[in-house]
């Protein structure tokens, strides 16, 4: 499942590597955000990771294996991945 929606029109810039819960950067489960006029794509393409916006902590995104979420740009966040998760990042703009 998809959570958010890209808008139209972006393109595609770069991925980052693939990450682990031991390989995550500890950046990325301190808030944190996406550069203005960036977006996100998380991907999570093995385990489990819940992904949570700052201004809303306590309705956290639980993410599954196939699962992605719509990162916006210059919205505060950061990620707990569970011990299994394997996840990466794309960016457009």
């Amino acid at each position: 499942m998809q959570h958010g929606t890209l808008p139209e029109g972006l393109e595609f810039q770069r991925a980052t590597d693939e990450f682990t819960a031991t390989s995550v950067p500890e950046g990325l489960r301190r808030a944190h955000r996406v550069a203005p006029g960036v977006w996100g794509l998380l991907k999570l393409h093995a385990g489990t990771l819940r992904f949570v916006w700052e201004d809303d902590p306590d309705a956290p995104v639980e993410l599954a294996a196939g699962d992605s979420v719509v990162i916006e740009p210059d919205r505060r966040h950061h990620v707990e991945p569970g011990d299994d998760a394997r996840f990466q990042i794309e960016f457009h703009r």
